[in-house]
């Protein structure tokens, strides 16, 4: 079987999860299965030379920008992909924003992360917000199969989309950790990050609810001596928690921009609690992470992450700064309980592996192909 495989997401300013998403699932699926032939594609990109080596072989490029590209695959289904791709038995568009067409002898695949521009289109900016609506409507025209990281996203797109559910498939993500170095004080030191802390991961952006977080730090700071760590790039509409941030308040906030994988692995590892109150998730992939890492968590009862996270994580209306206030101080000062939360969430967090998602992916490939 031969695989198209959609790899832009690699080269964005802040990859986010969908390039972590692209990333481990392109390695997952050749390790899996060494008779599957990925060849990935991409737009005319300015691609980075040091970042080549995520990948066998230079991908195939598709030769024009993503703004034009992307409305034109979504409207009218054209251009065609090179001839380079004719082959391909499958097509996967990794990100829903970027549907292109399949040929008539190829079997379209598109994985939907999450409905997020649907349910919070305030806080993207318009094209983008344009972009995941008419690829969504394309997925829901022409694609054979939709991938989609938790059953809250099955349902949303069902629900959203009037998509037949026998074509949503549910292929959960998983932790990508590096494997951590025996001390991470020297990546810390680095990072201007001092213990204790409290950590939280993502892109800079209104759906992570990070103002909310930063209001309910400042409740909990008086009593507790640790610094609230923000990692993650600056994302879009970011101008209001930069005006959050520059008030004056108690407690110590830090900023390290964005992070490689060996520097998150010691965040989390070092982390005395990880705090992920986002809106709304797709899956919410830092909350395995910081659970197989032994952060205890303190996550949003919104959307995918009660699924992800069971009984692993003390959950909190993300919309109520005085209980997410009141989680951060019962995990900071109650030893026990944040012990069980470690304990549980590495039990929690070892069941998703991207080799299981892998197979599924693998399993909706040879579905949709009538593979054996």
């Amino acid at each position: 079987m031969r695989v198209a495989f959609h790899v832009d997401q690699l080269w964005f300013e802040a990859p986010g999860g969908i390039g972590t998403y692209v990333w481990e699932l392109f390695q997952a699926l050749g390790a899996r299965d060494p008779g599957v032939e990925l060849l990935p594609f991409c737009s005319r990109w300015p691609h980075d030379p040091s970042r080549m080596w995520l990948l066998s072989e230079p991908p195939i490029v598709v030769p024009r920008s993503i703004r034009t590209l992307y409305p034109s695959w979504a409207v009218a289904g054209r251009p065609r992909l090179p001839e380079a791709l004719a082959s391909a038995d499958v097509v996967h568009a990794t990100n829903p924003a970027a549907v292109p067409p399949a040929r008539r002898d190829q079997r379209l695949v598109v994985t939907v992360h999450d409905l997020a521009f649907d349910r919070f289109p305030e806080l993207f900016p318009r094209e983008w917000r344009w972009l995941y609506r008419a690829g969504l409507r394309a997925a829901a025209r022409r694609a054979d199969a939709i991938l989609v990281p938790s059953e809250s996203t099955a349902d949303d797109v069902i629900r959203g989309s009037s998509v037949d559910p026998t074509r949503v498939h549910v292929t959960p993500l998983a932790r990508s950790l590096v494997a951590a170095d025996p001390g991470p004080d020297a990546t810390l030191e680095r990072l201007g990050v001092r213990e204790p802390f409290v950590l939280s991961v993502g892109t800079l952006e209104p759906r992570k609810n990070l103002i909310r977080l930063v209001r309910a730090y400042r409740q909990v700071a008086p009593d507790v001596p640790h610094a609230l760590v923000l990692a993650g790039a600056t994302g879009w509409h970011a101008t209001e928690l930069e005006a959050e941030l520059a008030r004056s308040g108690p407690g110590t906030i830090v900023r390290t921009g964005r992070v490689d994988d060996g520097q998150l692995s010691a965040l989390y590892r070092s982390a005395d609690a990880f705090a992920y109150v986002s809106l709304y998730e797709g899956f919410g992939l830092p909350v395995v992470e910081a659970m197989s890492a032994g952060a205890p968590v303190v996550a949003s009862n919104t959307s995918s992450i009660p699924e992800v996270a069971g009984d692993a994580a003390l959950l909190v209306d993300p919309e109520d700064v005085g209980a997410i206030a009141d989680a951060l101080a019962r995990v900071l000062g109650d030893l026990e309980l944040a012990d069980d939360l470690r304990r549980r969430g590495r039990e929690r967090a070892a069941g998703y592996t991207w080799d299981r998602t892998a197979r599924a992916t693998l399993d909706v490939y040879r579905q949709v192909t009538g593979a054996s």
